[in-house]
């Protein structure tokens, strides 16, 4: 469709800026721009000085210690001094070593008819535990004392014939040479009747071989051949092995530079106590008493050897087990004592802290002795009765004012 000409001439014109005005500038997005980083800088760092401080969460150990009970004031744990006995120990491995240990075997060759023990028994000296076949050494026997007999009646009449042939040499009826090979045949029969009875004898120990008795108390372990098999006197397996339960003994080591007092002490004729713990030092198994001690030092580790003997009627020791050994050398009486937290260390002395009559804390330098289990022996610096602080010594300072708990006291007050 075609527009009259008078419509096109009656359109009116476009603006003269918007046909073809030039780019508006892009300064003006630059300065704005500046503009807006210099104001949300200045927000940034104005705002937490014109934010009101919020009041804290949570107040520090000091203040919680210090409220309800005045400024300063720390509660603590403590405890007092005391007068006590603490022992003197050396420790040391050891090995739970049976005093005696018996493999036992036969000693003479037969079928095995008989095991009379049962696994893991104890049993006595003497009990008899297995039996070989006897009739083979039942029929030697037999034939050795026949032979016995026989030999016995040869020598008897040769006897005779020496005794008929001096009274013929006193006639001059036979010449000497025949009296002197009568005398030759009397040694030799009696020789003969010697020989059968050690015959006898062997054949009847053989009789007691075949009864295989415990040669020692204690306990037998595991059967190691089953009755119908054949057992010989050159066998290197053992039929049985008993092992001494009651008494037994721990060999302990110790260093060489602690043998010293232990050897005053033995030549002065005193028994050492010795204690058996488990693997952690914590729980005693049992109690014996120092024996002996080894004849010499180990050059490659610069120990030395030491036997216990414990009675372990209560079967607590068993062979071959490890345990910690116990050595105590001396028992010192009447010393002042306090738990192993209240001592503190630092590069320069040990010391402990100390609360004086008037609630305040004092470093106090102390020498210590021995320490055994939670117990520390002081020898200079306090006396029975001192309080000092066994936990909380992180928040002290010289002076602070402290309200002491003291560990195991049933009233609970203060200390005073």
């Amino acid at each position: 469709m075609t527009h009259p000409p008078s419509a096109l001439q009656e359109r009116p014109s476009a603006p003269p800026e918007v046909k073809g005005g030039p780019p508006r500038s892009s300064s003006r997005v630059w300065v704005w721009l500046i503009v807006l980083a210099v104001v949300a800088a200045g927000a940034y760092f104005l705002w937490p000085k014109l934010k009101p401080a919020a009041p804290p969460t949570n107040a520090s150990p000091a203040a919680a210690g210090r409220k309800g009970r005045g400024p300063g004031i720390l509660p603590v744990v403590a405890a007092r001094a005391s007068k006590g006995n603490i022992g003197v120990y050396i420790n040391g491995l050891g090995n739970v070593i049976p005093i005696y240990t018996v493999s036992v075997r036969s000693r003479v060759d037969g079928e095995l008819i008989k095991v009379l023990y049962t696994e893991g028994q104890m049993v006595h000296q003497g009990d008899l535990l297995l039996e070989i076949d006897p009739r083979p050494y039942q029929v030697m026997l037999e034939q050795a004392e026949g032979q016995l007999l026989k030999d016995q009646a040869t020598l008897n009449n040769a006897r005779v014939d020496q005794t008929r042939y001096e009274k013929l040499l006193a006639q001059n009826a036979i010449p000497e040479q025949q009296l002197a090979t009568q005398k030759a045949t009397v040694i030799s029969a009696e020789g003969a009747v010697k020989a059968d009875q050690g015959a006898i004898d062997a054949a009847k120990l053989d009789l007691v071989y075949a009864r295989i008795t415990s040669p020692i108390g204690g306990r037998v372990g595991l059967r190691l051949v089953d009755p119908g098999n054949i057992v010989h006197a050159t066998d290197a397996n053992a039929l049985v092995v008993i092992t001494q339960i009651e008494p037994i003994s721990v060999i302990f080591t110790i260093n060489e530079g602690d043998l010293p007092p232990v050897m005053k002490k033995m030549r002065a004729g005193q028994h050492l106590r010795v204690d058996a713990l488990d693997n952690i030092l914590k729980t005693k198994i049992s109690t014996g008493t120092l024996e002996t001690v080894d004849n010499q030092i180990d050059q490659t580790t610069g120990t030395v050897k030491l036997r216990a003997r414990f009675d372990n009627k209560d079967d607590a020791l068993f062979p071959n087990q490890f345990v910690n050994a116990r050595l105590l050398v001396e028992e010192r009486t009447g010393v002042t004592l306090v738990p192993n937290g209240a001592v503190q260390r630092n590069t320069q002395s040990v010391y402990v802290w100390l609360v004086k009559q008037d609630q305040t804390v004092t470093v106090r330098p102390v020498t210590l002795g021995v320490t055994e289990g939670d117990q520390t022996q002081v020898l200079s610096g306090l006396q029975p009765g001192d309080v000092v602080i066994t936990d909380g010594v992180d928040k002290l300072q010289e002076g602070t004012k402290v309200v002491p708990r003291i560990a195991g006291d049933k009233t609970g007050a203060p200390a005073k």
